[in-house]
């Protein structure tokens, strides 16, 4: 089984903003963290759980995705995203992000664990950190173009 943990943070929302993954599998451990100059806490949220998922190097894997967001976890857990792709998105942001998700989700076994966020969870609290100091760093922060071409920037 493959544990991912992931956590996604901004400054303003939107604003900058950055995730933080960690993975888990036996003894292997890998962390990976990016920074944006504006996005939003919910597409920093779901961009964490994709790049854990990509981050997978074989298909049909057990993985346990834990995450303190609920926007995340019940879109999935409750099926909430199946029924906007059969809408097409209608009033919903974050279609690309989705869309991406979608096509790794149906790659894997997955479920979803949601966490407390802030709550002392050691991996929760490590991805945390990782996607603050990521969104810190002016200089290297990487541009989340479909969210700045949606939205005017």
């Amino acid at each position: 089984m493959i544990e991912i943990f992931t956590d996604g943070a901004s400054s303003g929302n939107p604003g900058p903003g950055g995730y933080g993954v960690v993975l888990r599998a036996g003894q292997h451990y890998k962390e990976i963290s990016a920074g944006f100059r504006k996005t939003t806490n919910n597409r920093m949220e779901l961009l964490a759980v994709i790049i854990g998922l990509e981050a997978l190097k074989k298909p049909g894997q057990e993985v346990v995705i834990y995450s303190d967001s609920k926007y995340v976890v019940d879109a999935v857990e409750k099926k909430w995203v199946f029924g906007w792709v059969n809408k097409g998105f209608a009033g919903k942001k974050n279609k690309d992000l989705w869309l991406r998700f979608l096509q790794l989700y149906k790659l894997h076994n997955v479920r979803f664990q949601w966490v407390k966020g802030h709550a002392g969870h050691p991996e929760n609290e490590r991805c945390d950190r990782m996607a603050v100091a990521a969104y810190q760093q002016k200089g290297n922060l990487l541009i989340d173009s479909v969210f700045e071409a949606e939205n005017g920037s």
